[in-house]
């Protein structure tokens, strides 16, 4: 349905003294401090994980060499999503108008609505990531502490307890990450890069990653987390986070957590004619449209 007058009294009349409620700042592209983005040309894409060798056995003199086999582990597909949102005016609307333009002022809070949307939905990889509902491409979900490897093995990623973000829990998914291994169980060397964190523990965050003496304490140990560039590239705050005790990690593992962008956020314009109801020449509309197509998802991550 088009915005028409009726929706837009007030400004059809002298006197306003201002109009507000559009012109909000919002927060940046924050999926980039957890995504690396890359461009697709197909309706979805596909990623195979693949399994390598074990540890070589010693070979006894005279003895066969044995041979091992690779293979393929299993396979994650991303399925892109289309995002579209649109809004018309009336011809009569826009003329009538007394104040800025009409189409330029929803034209931006459509922009604005829009690139929530992306944000939320980057987002809810994470906010969903404890749910079984939410399934990776192992089969399970995607912080878990049995992700099943090739060798009969598993890898976890997340705590066996629950830990609110501390030194000690910080501390411990360090070293639990350290200790990742491949399909084969031969260790991956991962490290971590990044802490992410909702707006409520952006101030823990700080006092563990950047101040030069361990907090909490009356020891005048040093903060063995900053000194050892345990977290090299900080923290970041992410206010799409629906957990507010919510802690991540990324880390330097290859092809891990990954955004695919099919089409990038456009917005178009257009002018439509309908039947007249009550006037004699046609009621001209115009419509507004902003639209995209992606898909993310995330594969290796620590909480």
């Amino acid at each position: 349905m088009a915005i028409s007058r009726a929706q837009l009294l007030k400004e059809l009349l002298p006197g306003l003294n201002a109009l507000f409620g559009l012109e909000y700042a919002r927060y940046g592209e924050e999926h980039k401090e957890i995504y690396e983005t890359e461009s697709s040309e197909r309706s979805f894409e596909e990623e195979t994980k693949l399994s390598g060798f074990s540890a070589a056995p010693v070979k006894n003199e005279g003895s066969a060499i044995r041979y091992d086999n690779a293979q393929e582990a299993w396979t994650a597909r991303y399925n892109h999503e289309t995002i579209a949102l649109g809004f018309s005016l009336t011809e009569e609307a826009v003329e009538d108008n007394l104040y800025d333009s009409l189409s330029a002022r929803y034209t931006k809070a459509l922009a604005r609505g829009m690139a929530y949307t992306k944000q939320v939905k980057a987002a809810n990889v994470l906010n969903n990531g404890f749910n079984a509902g939410y399934v990776g491409g192992d089969g399970v979900s995607l912080f878990s502490t049995a992700h099943p490897l090739i060798s009969g093995g598993t890898n976890s990623n997340t705590p066996a307890t629950a830990a609110d973000l501390n030194e000690t829990s910080l501390e411990n998914a360090v070293i639990q990450i350290a200790a990742w291994t491949d399909e084969r169980g031969l260790l991956i060397a991962a490290k971590p890069r990044k802490l992410i964190v909702p707006p409520a523990l952006m101030f823990v965050a700080t006092r563990l990653l950047e101040t030069e003496l361990r907090v909490s304490t009356a020891d005048n140990d040093i903060n063995a987390l900053k000194n050892n560039g345990s977290i090299p590239e900080g923290y970041a705050v992410n206010h799409f986070l629906t957990d507010s005790n919510a802690w991540f990690l990324t880390t330097d593992v290859p092809n891990g957590m990954k955004h695919f962008e099919r089409t990038p956020l456009a917005t178009s314009m257009d002018g439509d004619l309908i039947p007249a109801t009550s006037v004699t020449r046609p009621v001209s509309v115009i419509r507004s449209v902003g639209r995209t197509r992606s898909a993310c998802t995330v594969r290796r991550v620590l909480k």
